[in-house]
C-alpha cells in the first residue's frame, strides 16, 4: 500500500485541471515545497493541452485517468481539485489505491456518499482532508482564541454578512451555472467557520434563497438563512453574488456579541477591495473599540490547507480539516439547501 510519506517529501498527483486546478498547480503547490507534483490528471484532453502549454507540466506527466496515473507515478497522495461531480470517483480511487487525499469542498454530492468515503478512509487507516482554506487565516485563529478562552464572557450571537456584485448577463459560464450557487459553492466555506470558531455543531436551519430579475444564474444567488447550534446560540447569516452594496471580504463581516463587548472582524480580502482588510476589532466594557493584533501565519489560505495536510500525513495526526469533521459543514449546507426549496426548517441529525 502506498501510504508512507517519502523523507525527500510528499509525491503529489493532482486529479482535476480544469481553471481551478491550474491555479493550484501555478500558485499554490509550488508555494509548499514539502510536496513535489508527480502527475496531472484530467478526462478532458483540452484542460491537459492547456496544462501542458501553460508550461506547467510535460506531457509524459498526463494522463485521462486515475488509476493509470497512480500506477505510472507511484504517488503517496492525490489532491483533487475537480469539479464537484468528479469528487467522489477520485477520491474513491485514490483510497482504493492507498493514498492519502486531500480533496476541494464541497466533499460530495450528498452526504450518503460523503460518509462513505469518510468510512472508507476509516478502514485504510488514510488520511482524507477537505481543503476548508478560509480557516488557514489569521483573523480567524484570533477570533477563535477569543471565543474558546472566554475573553468577553459567552457568545450570545453572531451576525453574517456576506456581499458581491455581478455584472447582468444572459450567457453566464462556472460557477453561475450552479444549481445553487450562493449555498453550494460560497456559504459552506462560512458555515465552516461558524464551527471553527464557536466548535458548536448546528441544531436547525430555516433559509430562504432568491434570484434577482436578469442575472444569468442557473440557480438563486442570493440568500439568507438563521442557524441554531447546538446550546442554543443563533448565527443570522446574509449573502449574495448580486449585492450592489460595498462588496465585503470573501469569509464576509462579521458580528459577534458576547456577554461583555462585541468583535467585528474580516477576513480574506483579494486586494480588489479597495479599504477591506484582514482585520479583527474588539469593543468590551470600560476599553471601548480597539484593533486587536493579529499573527504572522507562515502560509495561509489553500497554502496553508497543503501544509496542514503534509504535516499531518507526516506525523501521523488527524488534520484540522478531516474529512470526518468536515461532515458537519457538509450537513449545514445540505439542510440549507433542502429549506430553501421546502420552505421549512430543518433540523440536522
Amino acid at each position: 500500500m502506498r501510504s508512507q510519506h517519502r523523507e525527500n517529501g510528499m509525491r503529489l498527483l493532482q486529479v482535476g485541471m480544469g481553471g481551478w486546478g491550474r491555479d493550484w498547480a501555478s500558485t499554490v503547490v509550488p508555494a509548499v515545497p514539502e510536496v513535489e507534483p508527480v502527475g496531472y490528471v484530467d478526462t478532458a484532453p483540452e484542460s491537459l493541452t492547456t496544462l501542458v502549454e501553460s508550461g506547467l507540466a510535460a506531457d509524459a506527466m498526463c494522463f485521462s485517468s486515475t488509476a493509470e496515473a497512480i500506477a505510472a507515478t507511484s504517488p503517496d497522495a492525490v489532491l483533487v481539485t475537480a469539479s464537484l461531480p468528479g469528487h467522489v470517483p477520485a477520491v474513491r480511487a485514490a483510497l482504493e489505491a492507498g493514498l492519502h487525499v486531500l480533496v476541494e469542498k464541497p466533499l460530495a454530492p450528498s452526504m450518503k456518499e460523503a460518509r462513505a468515503i469518510v468510512e472508507l478512509a476509516a478502514e485504510r487507516k488514510l488520511t482524507m482532508m477537505v481543503s476548508q482554506n478560509y480557516r488557514f487565516q489569521p483573523a480567524v485563529r484570533v477570533v477563535r482564541k477569543i471565543v474558546r478562552e472566554g475573553v468577553l464572557g459567552p457568545l450570545n450571537s453572531i451576525t453574517i454578512d456576506f456581499r458581491r456584485a455581478s455584472v447582468k448577463r444572459t450567457a453566464p459560464t462556472g460557477r453561475p451555472l450552479m444549481t445553487d450557487p450562493l449555498l453550494g459553492d460560497m456559504s459552506i466555506h462560512h458555515f465552516d467557520l461558524v464551527r471553527a470558531i464557536t466548535g458548536l455543531e448546528a441544531h436547525d436551519i430555516v433559509c430562504r434563497t432568491w434570484h434577482p430579475d436578469g442575472y444569468g444564474y442557473g440557480g438563486p444567488p442570493a440568500g439568507a438563512a438563521l442557524i441554531t447550534l447546538q446550546d442554543g446560540l443563533v448565527v443570522s447569516y446574509r449573502g449574495s453574488w448580486v449585492s450592489s452594496g460595498a462588496v465585503t471580504a470573501w469569509a464576509g463581516e462579521w458580528r459577534m456579541e458576547f456577554e461583555r463587548g462585541e468583535v467585528w472582524w474580516t477576513s480574506r480580502p483579494d486586494g480588489s477591495e479597495p479599504g477591506v482588510v484582514e482585520s479583527v476589532r474588539l469593543r468590551s466594557d470600560g476599553v471601548g473599540d480597539r484593533a486587536v493584533p493579529l499573527p504572522q501565519l507562515p502560509r495561509t489560505d489553500r497554502a496553508g490547507c497543503l501544509t496542514e495536510f503534509e504535516a499531518s500525513v507526516r506525523k501521523g495526526r488527524t488534520p484540522e480539516t478531516a474529512g470526518r469533521d468536515n461532515l458537519g459543514s457538509l450537513a449545514m449546507t445540505y439542510a440549507a439547501i433542502e429549506s430553501a426549496r421546502t420552505g421549512v426548517p430543518v433540523t440536522l441529525g
